[in-house]
C-alpha cells in the first residue's frame, strides 16, 4: 500500500484557509519573512526575497556568474536576515571547500583570487591575519558542507537526517473547552520543530545517475520531485545551479539585437524536469562574453565584457523580466547596476 492510501488522501478546504489566514498574519506582524539577497531587483522579482518551502533555480553558461551568485546570497545571508535563525547546508561538488572559503576573502578584502594565492604578486602578512580574522568570524555561522557526489536518494537521505538532527521541541499552549459555561483548560505540550535551512547544490548535473535512471534527464526529474517533497515537508529554501543548452552559443543567437539573445525557459538543461517543480527560474547570461554589443532587440549597450543579465523566467508570485548586474569576478561579488541605455536608430529617409 503507498503512503498516500495509508491515511485519507484529502482534508477540508477549511485547513489551507486557515493556514493561509495565518501565514499573512505572519507576514503582516514580521514574524515570517522571505530571505533578503543581496540584491533589491532579486527582491522584488521574488516575494521580497526567497521564500522557506521554496526552490530557486540558478542557469547560466560555464562563467556566467552561477557560484557567484549563489555564495554572495549565502555569505551575506546571516547579515541581512540576522534576526532570522536558520542554517546553511551546502552540496558542493564543483569547487573544494576551501577554494570556496578564499573566494570569500577575496570579496571580503577587495582582492583577487589569483593575489590571494601568491599567483599575482604575494600576499602580505598584514592581509593573511586579516583572512584569519574574517575566517574566525565566518565559522560562528551554522553552515556545513558535503562534498562527496551522490545520488538523488542519498541527496533525500542526507538532508532528512539533517533536519531531524537540527530539529528542536518548543513549548505550545492550547485551550481545551471543558463546559457550555465558557470556561477553558490551558494545556501545554511539547511539539517538533524543524530549523529553518538553505540547502544550495552546485550543481545539479554533478549528482551520480543511479541504475534505474536511464540518463541525465531522468535523473532531473527525480532531483525535482525530491525538492519537492522535502520543500513540503521541512522549513527549507533551495538554490540550485544549473547548465543552459548549448544553443545559446549558437552564432544566429549572438547577433546584435536578436530576440534570441535573450535565455528562454527551454534554454534551460533538462527544463521540463526543473521548470514545473521551480518556483523561481533564473537565467544568468553574460552577452559581452559572445562579443553581444547591442542586447535584445531593445539593442540594451553592452559596453563590456562583464555585465551579467539576470532573466527572470519563472516566479511564482512575482513577476517575469530581467535586469542588469555588474560581475566583479576578481572580487568574486556582484553588485546591481541601472539598465543600460539603448542604441538609438536612425530613421530612414
Amino acid at each position: 500500500m503507498s503512503d498516500v492510501t495509508k491515511k485519507k488522501a484529502w482534508t477540508d478546504q477549511r485547513e489551507g484557509f486557515t493556514t493561509s489566514l495565518q501565514y499573512l498574519k505572519g507576514r503582516m506582524l514580521g514574524e515570517i519573512q522571505s530571505i533578503k539577497t543581496p540584491w533589491k531587483k532579486l527582491n522584488d522579482a521574488s516575494t521580497n526575497g526567497l521564500e522557506w518551502h521554496s526552490t530557486t533555480v540558478i542557469a547560466g553558461r560555464p562563467a556566467a556568474g552561477k557560484t557567484l551568485a549563489k555564495d554572495q546570497i549565502i555569505r551575506e545571508a546571516f547579515i541581512l536576515n540576522a534576526a532570522d535563525n536558520f542554517r546553511v547546508l551546502e552540496f558542493q561538488f564543483e569547487m573544494l571547500a576551501r577554494n570556496s572559503a578564499i573566494r570569500e576573502y577575496s570579496s571580503h578584502l577587495n582582492k583577487p583570487f589569483k593575489y590571494l594565492c601568491s599567483a599575482d604578486g604575494t600576499l602580505t602578512q598584514a592581509e593573511l591575519e586579516k583572512c584569519y580574522a574574517y575566517a574566525k568570524e565566518r565559522v560562528k555561522y551554522p553552515i556545513d558542507v558535503v562534498e562527496t557526489p551522490c545520488t538523488v536518494a542519498d541527496f533525500i537521505t542526507i538532508i532528512k537526517e539533517y533536519m531531524e538532527t537540527h530539529a528542536y521541541t518548543e513549548d505550545v499552549k492550547h485551550k481545551r473547552p471543558v463546559n457550555d459555561m465558557g470556561l477553558v483548560e490551558l494545556t501545554v505540550h511539547k511539539e517538533k520543530r524543524y530549523r529553518k535551512t538553505i540547502i544550495t547544490l552546485d550543481h545539479s548535473l554533478l549528482l551520480k545517475k543511479a541504475p534505474y535512471e536511464k540518463d541525465k534527464y531522468d535523473m532531473l526529474h527525480s532531483l525535482g520531485e525530491a525538492c519537492t517533497a522535502l520543500k513540503r515537508k521541512y522549513p527549507i529554501a533551495f538554490i540550485l545551479l544549473s547548465q543552459l543548452n548549448r544553443n545559446i552559443d549558437s552564432p544566429d543567437r549572438n547577433e546584435d539585437g536578436k530576440v534570441g539573445n535573450y535565455i528562454l525557459e527551454s534554454d534551460i538543461f533538462g527544463s521540463d524536469a526543473l521548470l514545473q517543480h521551480a518556483d523561481l527560474l533564473i537565467g544568468l547570461n553574460r552577452p559581452g562574453k559572445a562579443d553581444i554589443k547591442f542586447y535584445g532587440p531593445d539593442r540594451y549597450i553592452i559596453d563590456h565584457k562583464y555585465i551579467i543579465v539576470m532573466h527572470f523566467l519563472k516566479s511564482r508570485n512575482g513577476e517575469t523580466g530581467f535586469a542588469f548586474f555588474n560581475g566583479e569576478f576578481d572580487k568574486m561579488r556582484i553588485t546591481e547596476i541601472p539598465t543600460p541605455g539603448r542604441q538609438e536608430r536612425r530613421m530612414k529617409t
